[in-house]
């Protein structure tokens, strides 16, 4: 691929912020903020900095209350202590030439009681979503969980709210809403776990309700270019019981309908990692990021355990107009560069993803480019 102009190279403009090429960083749990307060720590500014070449990093999933935990150190967005830890972050991104958005999080009933004292998480309804929390004593099956009050509910959205007016006091760039599967968003989207009779339950519309209401407070914080939502549709592993259904096609396309007069930073969709086929979502095998292209006319930005060569395939054909990679910038702190030489990619370290420190998190070294791609080497 060297010496071939690359789409993932190019520059890329959204509303007033440029992307000086199309390669996202995906959000990435790293469980770094192993202190009391789940505060930033200068460690995680170094590893975000070291990333910068990104066109644009997506923070890790970041707690938008104290309510809203249920994944050891993972850090928050609403208290002044974790505000002041992401000042260090976005500085040392923007003083490295880089950009990046906060990805705002709620777990929703995938939670333990470890997390509140012992009492219980909530979700749209008290039905357990059969999934697990990775609690301070390892990995524990959730509970079924109590079911959320419409008042609790207009708090939740106050809370996204809040931490987008924490995120722009923090110096990010702009949001993207954490709607994936195993979240709070999904819980309320799914037939198997939201058997609500009020406004947030019942029909397609009642379900999404949430999302749109989300979405306007965050708009009294930020322009809507600086603002964006990553659905996972179809995903079947590791999620419990929130799956695809009879009536997710058209929940997204009821969705994606809506959307289409946000004009928002960009639509962040993960395709599906396992064959549909007998599946109820078995017609989006073939075509899925087609699918949502179709059906949505704004900025669309694809992730899907995408390769350099893959990436620039769907790039060029339109299908998307930005790629996020996850684990390739794990072990690779730069991969544009390592893209750009058509250099070789590092392998990662999975025993070391959720410790502590920096073994397998700033650890990792850059290539050394000396003219040659089949001759360069890491640096030590």
């Amino acid at each position: 691929m060297k010496n071939i102009v690359q789409p993932l190279l190019e520059d890329y403009q959204i509303g007033d912020l440029k992307l000086k090429n199309r390669v996202v960083m995906a959000s990435l749990t790293r469980g770094r903020a192993t202190n009391a307060g789940l505060v930033p720590t200068p460690l995680m500014a170094r590893y975000y900095a070291q990333r910068a070449s990104a066109g644009l990093i997506l923070s890790e999933g970041t707690w938008v209350s104290a309510k809203s935990i249920g994944f050891i150190h993972v850090p928050g967005i609403y208290t002044a202590e974790q505000i002041e830890g992401w000042k260090l972050v976005t500085k040392a991104v923007h003083d490295n030439g880089g950009l990046i958005f906060s990805q705002l999080g709620h777990i929703g009933a995938a939670s333990h009681p470890d997390f509140f004292d012992g009492e219980l998480p909530a979700g749209p309804s008290a039905i357990n979503p059969r999934t697990h929390s990775f609690t301070p004593q390892g990995f524990k099956e959730t509970p079924t969980p109590r079911e959320l009050t419409v008042a609790e509910i207009k708090q939740t959205i106050q809370d996204y709210k809040q931490a987008a007016k924490n995120a722009k006091e923090a110096g990010f760039d702009g949001v993207e809403i954490h709607a994936q599967m195993g979240m709070l968003i999904p819980q309320f989207l799914s037939l198997a776990t939201n058997h609500r009779t009020d406004d947030y339950g019942g029909s397609i519309e009642n379900r999404a309700r949430i999302i749109f209401e989300i979405l306007d407070v965050i708009l009294e914080v930020w322009n809507s270019t600086r603002v964006a939502i990553k659905f996972t549709p179809v995903a079947y592993s590791h999620v419990g019981i929130v799956t695809p259904d009879e009536e997710t096609i058209p929940m997204f396309q009821y969705i994606l309908k809506k959307l289409n007069h946000y004009n928002l930073a960009y639509l962040h969709i993960v395709g599906p990692a396992e064959d549909l086929t007998g599946t109820p979502v078995e017609v989006l095998q073939d075509n899925y990021f087609s699918h949502f292209r179709h059906h949505y006319s704004g900025r669309l930005m694809a992730n899907l355990g995408f390769t350099q060569e893959s990436a620039n395939a769907i790039l060029k054909e339109g299908t998307a107009d930005l790629v996020s990679f996850g684990t390739p910038f794990i072990a690779n702190p730069d991969l544009v560069m390592r893209f750009k030489y058509n250099l070789p990619l590092s392998e990662i370290n999975r025993d070391t993803l959720y410790t502590g420190d920096e073994n397998g998190y700033t650890d990792y070294p850059e290539a050394v480019y000396n003219g040659n791609s089949s001759q360069s080497e890491e640096a030590n």
